[in-house]
This record gives C-alpha cells, structure tokens and sequence, in this order.
C-alpha cells in the first residue's frame, strides 16, 4: 500500500474535520488518536472507504508517511503539545516537519521552533480559524515556523483552505517562529471585540428600543446586505430567528455568562507588552468575566440604583436603529485598525516581517472573523504599506467621519439610560485619544516626577531630553534645580 502525504495526530471534531478535508484533495492521510478505539471508530465508520489509514503507535504512523514527513498535531494546546513533540524527536529524521494546528500560545511556538530545528527537525506553528464547518469544508490558514518547511506542506495546506476571488486560497505564509500563531491570536482577539459590538448593538435594540427578536432578526438581516455584511452578523441574524421547541425564541432562554479559552486574553497580554493601546479588545475580554459573575450580578441588580432603560425610548425608532448601525460600523473599524497596530508593532519586535495586507486576505475567507471590508484593509496598506494606523486611511477615516455622529449619539443615549456598552463606549474614547494632540499626561509625567522621581520631556526641548524637579521637605514641589539628564 502506497505511503500517506501526511499524518495527523488527534482526532476530536477538528482533528477528523480536518482529516476528511485532506483527503478530499486527493491526499493520503494516516491518522492517530491517544486512545485506539477512536482511531477504529473513525476509520471503520466515517473514513470508511476513504484513503485514510489508521496507525495505532507514534512509530506506525512515522513509518506509514512518505519522506519527509510531515505531522500536524491537532491536540489541546499546551503540555500535550510538548508531550507529542517530545515523543516524535526520536522518531524522525532530519527535514521531517511537526507541525502544530492548535490555538497555541505564540511564545511556546518560538520556543518550540528553536528546540525542533535544534534536532535538524522543521516547525509550523499554523492558525487555524473557521471552527468545524472551516475544517471540514475550508478554513483561513496562517503558517508560520521554519521557512524551509513552507514549500513542503504548501500544496496541502493550499488545497484546503478556503477560496476567494475565484480560487485564491487563504492561506500564505506569514513568518518565522511563532508568527503564525501570533496572527491567529490577534484575530481571535479581533473576534472577541466583534463578538462583543454585536451583542451590545442587540442589548440596546432590545433593552432600550424594546424590540423582540424577530424585529432585530430583520435588521441584522438588512445589515448583513451593506457595510456590515460579515460572517458574524451572518450568524447573528439567523440565531435571532431560531426558535425553541415552544416556538419562543431560543437565545432569550441561553444563561447570560460567556465562557472563553484565553485567546483574547493573550491579545490583552500581548498588547499590553508591546504598549498598544487594544482598549476595545480587552473591554470585549471584561465583559466576559463580569458576565461569569452571574449571582453577583443578581443581587446587585436589587441594590445598586441608577437609570433602567425598559420602556424609555420616545424617539424615532427607525432613526435610532440606524444609528445603531452606524455605531457599531465605526466600532468594528476601531477593532481592526487596534489589532492591525497591535500586529504591525509585533512585527517590528520579533522581525517578522508580516504583510498586513496579505494578513487581512487571509481572513476573507474561511475564518470567523470574515468580512466586506477586510480587502478594504489590503487597499489600505496597498497605498501605504508604513501606514501607522487604519484610521489614517482617507476610506477608513472618511468612513469614521460618516458615521460618528450616529455613533456618539447611541454612546450618549446608552450612558444616559443605563445600558452596558463597554465596547462601543471603549472605541470610541479610544478615537477621541487617538485624535486628540494634547492629553492630559504632561500632569500624569508631573505626578510621577513628584512622588518617584521618573522625570519628565518639556515642550520647550528636545525629545529625548528628560528633567527632574525636586519636591521639597514640606512636601511643596519646588523648582530647586531642573536637571538635563
């Protein structure tokens, strides 16, 4: 029997997703599962008749692959990963190439590409969006790890992922170590802010205008048509005409408190490293922990005091809903143009390199956070490919401008009535900063100067130039001395 191009080791949903897609390319694929049983289950039942194997040890699946080798790892992230890694270094030979598919944290995936290559072994760290229905029929892909490894895995991860424009896939490389995995976590972070926009545009349709489900079903129906036009509002629009076995609607019985796997909190992490200001992203990861804190949540509602919004609204609706739309249109904007600047720093730390334009294609299909306006991005760097912020593009910042005026007033009109909206809220304080020449920092500089001594730039000298003013005993600041340092 003829060797298999590629093994893959785990077998949950995306692991046989994944399988079943390869092998619908036209690839032989050889499969292994910690627990046996499944990989029978799997080959005698949905593989049935398909060109996959089966191999019931880590060295019968080494010798089942055509050289070199290629193993992708579809396992939870984290120790197993390292379990495995460590468990197929002795098995291969040089050239062969591990590759991980898992949403794993980038800094294990510049740890492992060094510990891999140092046993003349090839690494990819590969994101992978698009959940199960991706896997299986087309998911965005975005390699990173040992350069020497893309043109060996190339032609099976292009064959896979998902096509736009008619045909070009999305999935290129991105660059070295834990490139790969750095981009999929920053448009996991990207999801978790879209995520959030959308959920409060909901909350306020449904809190403040008091519209059932049905009624916003057709307007994100109507959205999904225009600017808004993403898988995310896609999906929103069809859970809000999903009804229950009563005939009711069944995201109104779903318990108030989202879970998350850590993605976004890395973003967070990562931004919060580089000194990005991602106040979007890490406002959509707080309103997942405040909404775990569901007792809480509760009892507070029968003590603390302020605004309830039910039954408030008097206005025109329709003009509201419209506002709304502009609300969360400029918001989404504000969470790509603070994930591309997230990317773009990160590039410069690790010199990766990364192409943000490409990066944006790579998402236009396949992954969840697929949308109209991504090739609107690419155009963006296309015209400047040093552009320091998406919100310096004439369409973005023309698109802002268009749109504030309904923005401001949902952000006003929410605040007012008591209505929770930490994102779109977040987004647009960030726009004000970000537009803004003169912030208050020269008092916060003074502030740290006075008590710490960290010193401070003058507007009247040269940038680099630090000074330090002595405070004195009676804890008076004194200008004693002002030191050029």
């Amino acid at each position: 029997m003829s060797r298999a191009d590629i093994g893959l080791v785990g077998l949950a949903v995306m692991g046989e997703n994944l399988v079943m897609n390869i092998e619908s390319k036209g690839f032989r694929v050889c499969v292994f599962n910690r627990t046996a049983k499944r990989v029978a289950d799997f080959v005698n039942g949905r593989a049935k008749g398909k060109n996959i194997c089966g191999a019931h040890s880590l060295d019968e699946l080494v010798d089942c692959l055509d050289s070199p080798r290629k193993i992708m790892l579809m396992v939870k992230a984290g120790s197993p990963v390292d379990e495995y890694i460590d468990a197929l270094i002795p098995l291969l030979s040089p050239g062969d190439i591990i590759i991980d598919g898992g949403n794993s944290y980038y800094l294990d995936t510049i740890r492992r590409t060094k510990r891999v290559e140092s046993k003349g072994l090839l690494f990819v760290g590969a994101g992978v969006s698009g959940g199960e229905q991706g896997a299986l029929l087309g998911p965005s892909i975005m390699p990173g790890g040992s350069p020497e490894a893309w043109p060996r895995i190339k032609q099976v991860f292009c064959a896979i992922a998902a096509k736009v424009d008619g045909g070009i896939p999305c999935c290129e490389w991105v660059g070295n170590d834990g490139a790969g995995h750095y981009v999929k976590m920053v448009h996991n972070g990207i999801e978790y802010g879209d995520m959030q926009l959308i959920c409060e545009a909901y909350f306020l349709m449904g809190e403040y205008l008091g519209m059932s489900a049905d009624d916003m079903h057709e307007v994100f129906k109507e959205w999904n048509k225009g600017v808004l036009d993403s898988y995310l509002i896609g999906i929103t629009r069809d859970i809000l005409a999903y009804k229950d076995e009563d005939g009711s609607p069944l995201v109104e019985k779903i318990l108030d408190t989202a879970g998350q796997k850590g993605t976004g909190k890395w973003t967070a992490v990562a931004a919060l490293d580089e000194g990005v200001p991602l106040t979007l992203i890490g406002e959509a990861v707080y309103a997942r922990c405040l909404s775990s804190l569901k007792d809480e949540r509760v009892r507070a509602s029968n003590t603390l005091v302020g605004p309830r919004p039910a039954g408030k609204f008097s206005g025109d609706k329709k003009a509201f809903i419209d506002d709304v739309r502009q609300a969360l249109y400029a918001s989404m904007i504000i969470s790509y143009a603070q994930g591309f600047s997230l990317l773009r720093s990160a590039s410069d730390t690790y010199n990766w390199g990364l192409k943000l334009g490409d990066i944006a294609m790579l998402w236009r299909g396949g992954c969840i956070i697929r949308s109209g306006f991504l090739s609107n991005i690419k155009e963006a760097f296309e015209r400047s490919p040093k552009l320091e912020n998406l919100l310096l593009d004439p369409y973005f910042s023309d698109a802002i401008a268009g749109a504030q005026g309904g923005w401001r007033r949902v952000c006003a009109a929410a605040l007012t009535s008591g209505v929770a909206i930490p994102a779109l809220a977040s987004a647009l304080t960030y726009y004000d900063g970000y537009r803004t020449a003169r912030l208050p920092a020269n008092l916060l500089q003074a502030q740290r100067d006075y008590f710490g001594a960290h010193m401070y730039e003058r507007l009247d000298s040269p940038r680099g130039e630090f000074f330090h003013t002595n405070s004195g005993a009676d804890g008076h600041w004194h200008i004693i001395n002002t030191n050029c340092v």
